[in-house]
């Protein structure tokens, strides 16, 4: 017995620390901005347009990537994507040109857009259908989130941006993690020979598109907020370049918790009530980030990522059931896309910040959360068809209550 729970709980272990290499690289592009405006004087909107590279080309390929997941099995995406994304970060704070920085970010956005599809459909093998332990998979991405800009600053800030090359030492350890991860999942020779490829039921790309949805407002406030919350701090706490890598890091480190938490709260109360409310709540904190002046300033941020975090892994589980057929499509809508998306929205918040103040720009994200709350009203939880009878459980048939 003990031998069969090492069994279980390895790879996805492997898997989650994995994905922690990969997401410090989503994270460190926003890292980086205060240093791209201290060191370069770069405006709002040319330091958002850095985000807006590392986001655009993932956000566009990354249902390609799904796509073709859903037709190959590609395991050998995990260690290769997670080398991409290290490889780009790592460059680009070497010279001083613009469009190589711009490059370089887009570069380490495709390894992004390559790993999540992938990553999802072997985390969800490993998992065997485990909402508990796709949390700890999502968990693990949270995790990398937050050690970035703790990262980005301890080289950055001692030896400048020509220091960015050592950035590529956690995707090295990346790669060493997923290919020991592999070697624990029997992996199938293609997509369909695979236990998701093999899912019963229906693809109801309705709530799938309603999910989406949601999901790209939970999205453009998540990275609006990563990319300038550290240059908001010093506005409404007076802090120093320590108060921007500390805001980062709270809003980063507060999603693990929120991970966890949505699935613990999924597993009693059901995923679709637990994402219904997670939104409602983000709307309050979101508005306490953007008018709370002083040392609270940190407390709502903490709250605003818990509440943006709670249905982060459940995003995951509830697109791949509402396309069992496609799971790799969902996984790298849901896992990847909704970080990515976001960074289409930058330069806009950017323009606005530039024209009038941060302030001004950041109020409408409190607008969104509410937006995803509404096209989540009417979702159910999705019903996957019986392989023996062809009827849907009963246990998935009953209408979700909306708080």
């Amino acid at each position: 017995m003990p031998t069969t729970r090492t069994s279980r709980t390895g790879p996805i272990t492997l898997l989650s620390l994995g994905h922690a290499c990969v997401d410090i690289y989503q994270g460190a592009v926003a890292a980086l901005v205060p240093f791209f405006v201290s060191e370069r004087a770069y405006t709002y909107t040319a330091a958002s347009g850095v985000v807006l590279a590392a986001s655009l080309l993932s956000s566009v390929v990354q249902p390609l990537f799904g796509a073709l997941t859903d037709r190959w099995a590609m395991p050998w995406l995990l260690p290769v994507s997670t080398l991409v994304c290290g490889a780009g970060v790592a460059f680009a704070g070497v010279g001083d040109s613009y469009a190589l920085t711009l490059a370089a970010v887009a570069v380490s956005g495709i390894g992004v857009a390559a790993y999540h599809p992938e990553a999802a459909r072997v985390a969800r093998m490993a998992a065997r259908g485990s909402h508990t332990a796709m949390s700890w998979f999502s968990l693990g991405g949270n995790l990398g989130f937050a050690a970035a800009p703790l990262m980005v600053s301890a080289v950055v800030a001692t030896g400048g941006l020509r220091a960015s090359p050592l950035l590529v030492v956690p995707a090295l350890a990346g790669v060493a993690l997923c290919v020991a991860a592999l070697r624990g999942i029997d992996v199938p020779a293609t997509a369909a020979d695979s236990p998701a490829g093999q899912a019963p039921g229906r693809d109801d790309w309705a709530s799938f598109l309603k999910l989406s949805g949601a999901i790209v407002c939970r999205s453009i406030v998540f990275v609006g907020l990563s990319a300038f919350i550290s240059l908001y701090v010093r506005q409404r706490t007076g802090g120093g370049e320590f108060a921007g890598t500390a805001a980062l890091f709270v809003l980063y480190l507060g999603g693990a918790v929120g991970t966890v938490a949505g699935g613990r709260l999924a597993a009693r109360h059901g995923r679709i009530p637990v994402v219904q409310w997670s939104y409602a709540s983000t709307v309050l904190a979101v508005a306490g980030v953007v008018f709370v002046p002083g040392p609270l300033f940190y407390g709502f941020v903490a709250l605003t990522s818990a509440a943006l975090y709670v249905p982060f892994s459940l995003h995951v589980t509830l697109g791949q059931d509402y396309l069992p057929r496609r799971v790799g499509t969902a996984g790298g809508i849901t896992l990847g896309l909704a970080v990515s998306i976001g960074g289409v929205a930058g330069p806009v918040i950017g323009a606005v910040a530039d024209a009038t103040s941060l302030q001004t720009a950041l109020a409408p994200l409190i607008a969104l959360p509410a937006l995803g709350w509404i096209l989540l009203r009417t979702l159910n939880e999705p019903e996957l068809l019986d392989a023996a009878t062809g009827r849907a459980p009963a246990t998935t048939q009953r209408k979700a209550p909306n708080p």
